[in-house]
């Protein structure tokens, strides 16, 4: 890898020039892949990351991890999960489409997609529904 962490295409070298691709580009494309899985409340990212979001700006990549190495690269994905979902089954959806995103937009090989479930999310009621109610 490089020394400046940038992923350099092998396959796309030409005449051109090389094609570059940094993480946080495959961090934003992983982070979209995996908030698209039916289950998924929400991907947790870091503090800063939260503050940034109530500020207006939405991050893509938070709750993502890429690790760039020698013998390949690792993607960690830090998700909350809804309440009563199949968690295995929803952990599997998503390392496949992050996979495939990956793949059809960079043809990048991954070494490992790591799930990491850190919360359920449950149902909320609408506070008008709840007043209705009693």
């Amino acid at each position: 890898m490089n020394d400046n962490h940038i992923l350099e295409l092998e396959e796309q070298k030409s005449e051109l020039g090389t094609v570059e691709i940094s993480p946080e580009v495959i961090e934003v494309i992983a982070g979209i892949a995996a908030s698209e899985v039916d289950g998924v409340a929400m991907l947790r990212g870091n503090f800063a990351a939260g503050v940034a979001e109530k500020l207006g700006r939405k991050n893509h990549g938070k709750g993502v991890k890429v690790e760039l190495a020698e013998d390949g690269i690792t993607v960690d994905v830090s998700v909350i999960i809804t309440y009563g979902v199949a968690v295995p089954e929803v952990a599997n959806l998503i390392q496949q489409n992050i996979k495939q995103a990956l793949q059809t937009m960079t043809a990048i090989e991954l070494q490992a997609i790591n799930v990491h479930v850190v919360g359920v999310q449950f149902e909320t009621t609408d506070p008008v529904e709840q007043d209705e109610v009693q």
